[in-house]
């Protein structure tokens, strides 16, 4: 095991310890269905496919999108952006959020078809990666900073993505297609 591995798996456990810790101390953990919303299932068809399932605590967001729960978890969520118009958007892999450099910024976006989002590394918090929930596409996982990774959005829908190291800690996305 390399010594940037255990590094990370330390961050890691420490960073959800305080989380885990903090909630419970604000009593933010009752209440939880303990459900999970993990990736992996579900097909890319453009369907938000949690939609439906009576959960709206993802009501900071005013575009009418319905994430069914897939931001419960993700610190930095603050509504879906709109990027509408634009032919390429940047979204930062790596940024402030969820304990660290755990985040994707902005963590939702509204673009249209046809629409190019390129993924941005920053070089913090470990290495990242960006895969889409349903398996439509997955990028390298990487550490680096500067890299990049680029997906066109050729049809309408919400597509869900999350970084499978750091998923269980909030690291998660979305792109609504118009």
């Amino acid at each position: 095991m390399s010594r940037d591995t255990r590094l990370d798996r330390r961050t890691f456990v420490k960073t959800a310890a305080t989380a885990t810790a903090l909630s419970a101390g604000a009593g933010c953990l009752s209440g939880s269905d303990g459900s999970s919303d993990g990736g992996g299932g579900g097909g890319n068809d453009g369907d938000d496919s949690d939609a439906g399932d009576g959960d709206d605590s993802d009501a900071g967001d005013d575009s009418g999108t319905d994430f069914g729960g897939w931001f419960d978890n993700v610190g930095n969520f603050d509504g879906v952006a709109d990027h509408t118009g634009e032919s390429e958007v940047t979204v930062t892999v790596g940024a402030q959020g969820n304990g660290g450099g755990f985040a994707f910024d902005p963590a939702a976006i509204r673009v249209d078809t046809g629409t190019t989002v390129v993924w941005e590394w920053t070089g913090d918090g470990g290495s990242h990666n960006v895969v889409a929930d349903g398996g439509s596409f997955e990028s390298d996982l990487v550490g680096s900073s500067g890299h990049t990774f680029e997906q066109t959005f050729d049809s309408s829908g919400t597509v869900k993505y999350f970084c499978s190291p750091h998923e269980q800690m909030g690291m998660k996305g979305a792109v609504v297609v118009e």
